[in-house]
């Protein structure tokens, strides 16, 4: 049996996706498995041997048509016996058809139901529900039985490895000590992850994140590493800059990789983030997290990760699901304070340490 699966464009979605793709891994152990996705998202799942093989796909771009196309006779010559859609788009469900794939399943919604062999009635979009359920009720359709709701990730010896070498050499300060560490191993940090492609509207202003990384360092005695994407480096740089503390680190002046962020969350001690991709990289690892949420309604992106905390200003004019504040004056986010957080902070490093006895 031959299985393909359109995975989602966004990252924290992929990574919510993963408890439908074990169901299907689990329910098909001999199928083969083959992910249709952008080449980013095969990073995320790198290592997790939830999928079998690849094809990549990229509707962005000039000549969007004729590699579409090629994509069509690429599905046709793979001649699956099943595809099943986790995005909702109209695009992926003709490419679907197209494959000539005697069974199709995904959501009957945005004039696509049709094109489906096995159509499932969405939830209303109006109604804030978990992207991850959505996923698992399109596993089910296939007869899957699994239920958990647990995300899933790996980190890669190699991404491993450069997380090491970042670490390896550099002097912290720790109980009013001068450190040099050796690996990721030799100092307890908190990540901080400040940005996200959704929009500005999801950012906590980096000044709070630069006072928040100085206070974790000081207060605390703890490392802190600014993660970023590509278009965040500045951001990392000036908030790393800003703490004015030698504890204070980031990732604004290295080889950027899906890999290594995945790393240096998995070896955190905590991580603080925005409402973004990275912040789903904490849960598979058993990383406590403090999310920060403005515009968007945190029941979307439910993972059921019982060591998070969900910190939300409530407004009248929110959650707004908007990418720039329509009120130019973005209270969701900037009345947030640091003060508010830093506590969180400080419960999550507690709670984490007394895990860690119970388990001694």
């Amino acid at each position: 049996m031959k299985i393909a699966i359109f995975l989602p464009n966004w990252i924290g979605d992929v990574v919510m996706a993963t408890p439908a793709l074990r169901a299907v891994r689990d329910q098909f152990p001999t199928a083969e498995i083959v992910g249709i996705m952008r080449p980013y998202v095969a990073d995320v799942l790198a290592g997790t041997g939830l999928i079998d093989r690849t094809v990549f796909s990229n509707p962005r771009g000039k000549n969007r048509s004729q590699r579409d196309w090629s994509l069509v006779w690429s599905l046709r010559a793979e001649q699956f016996d099943t595809v099943l859609l986790l995005p909702n788009s109209l695009r992926t469900g003709m490419l679907a058809w197209l494959s000539g794939a005697r069974q199709r399943v995904g959501f009957a919604r945005d004039l696509r139901g049709w094109l489906l062999t096995d159509g499932v009635v969405p939830n209303s979009k109006g109604t804030p529900h978990p992207v991850l359920v959505e996923y698992l009720r399109l596993a089910e359709q296939l007869g899957c039985q699994s239920q958990s709701r647990k995300t899933e990730l790996a980190v890669l010896p190699e991404d491993q490895a450069k997380l090491d070498k970042f670490w390896s050499g550099r002097w912290v300060v720790e109980q009013g000590t001068w450190k040099q560490a050796a690996d990721h191993q030799s100092i307890p940090y908190v990540c901080l992850n400040t940005g996200g492609a959704f929009g500005a509207a999801k950012n906590w202003p980096r000044e709070y994140f630069a006072t928040l990384a100085r206070r974790i360092a000081v207060e605390l005695n703890k490392g802190v590493l600014v993660v970023c994407g590509p278009s965040e480096r500045d951001d990392a740089r000036w908030i790393a800059a800003e703490a004015r503390h030698p504890s204070v680190f980031s990732f604004a002046d290295v080889p950027l990789s899906i890999g290594l962020t995945k790393a240096a969350i998995r070896s955190a001690d905590l991580l603080v983030t925005t409402d973004s991709g990275p912040r789903h990289f904490a849960a598979p690892f058993g990383t406590p997290v403090v999310t920060l949420f403005g515009p968007t309604h945190i029941a979307w992106s439910e993972t059921f990760y019982e060591n998070g905390i969900h910190l939300q200003h409530r407004l009248d004019c929110g959650p707004c699901q908007q990418r720039e504040c329509p009120l130019k004056h973005h209270r969701c986010l900037r009345d947030l304070s640091v003060e508010t957080v830093f506590e969180a902070v400080q419960r999550q490093l507690v709670r984490n340490q007394q895990r860690r006895r119970q388990v001694a």
